[in-house]
């Protein structure tokens, strides 16, 4: 990051935001969708796809089992311990819960983007944007973390455009 020189002799950032504040950001902001969307889903109830992989065969523990790895995914992003939350990501995943899978892919995305496994990112991301249901904040997240993923592999019109999408789903979402 370049710095000027002020008049007083103090350095002054040029304004650009780093890849790992940009992640930051959107780690919060998966948090944050995570925090709402488990509002939403517990005023709903646990919705499961096929069988589950917990061994009690109960919904709703493997939903909570499911949030538990998603959120123990997250904290370990959050600390940077990317190949761990991966691995926790990946089991919840495993469990099957059709209500969180779309957010567990988008968290994905972006440790994928963090650990340069471009292509699967690209993939988790995807999952997530075309999942279906009234989930804009999610994809938002999503179609920046696809875009993360494409300018590191060089793609950088399809990454314009996934930043463009991200952005017109949510404005604070801006092009890095």
């Amino acid at each position: 990051m370049s710095q000027k020189k002020s008049k007083a002799g103090e350095t002054a950032s040029s304004g650009k935001i780093s890849k790992n504040g940009i992640l930051a950001v959107g780690i919060v902001l998966v948090i944050g969708i995570a925090v709402i969307a488990g509002i939403v889903l517990m005023k709903q109830g646990p919705i499961v796809q096929n069988a589950p992989v917990n061994t009690s065969g109960n919904a709703s523990e493997t939903f909570a089992s499911a949030g538990e790895l998603y959120s123990k995914s997250v904290d370990l992003a959050n600390a940077g311990n990317y190949k761990a939350a991966l691995e926790a990501a990946d089991a919840a995943l495993a469990q099957n819960v059709s209500s969180l899978n779309p957010l567990i892919q988008s968290n994905r995305a972006g440790i994928l983007v963090m650990l340069g496994q471009n292509d699967e990112a690209i993939v988790a991301a995807d999952a997530a944007i075309n999942a279906p249901g009234n989930l804009t904040s999610l994809r938002s997240i999503a179609w920046y973390n696809k875009g993360n993923a494409l300018t590191a592999e060089g793609r950088i019109s399809e990454a314009d455009a996934a930043y463009a999408n991200a952005t017109a789903l949510d404005p604070s979402l801006k092009h890095p």
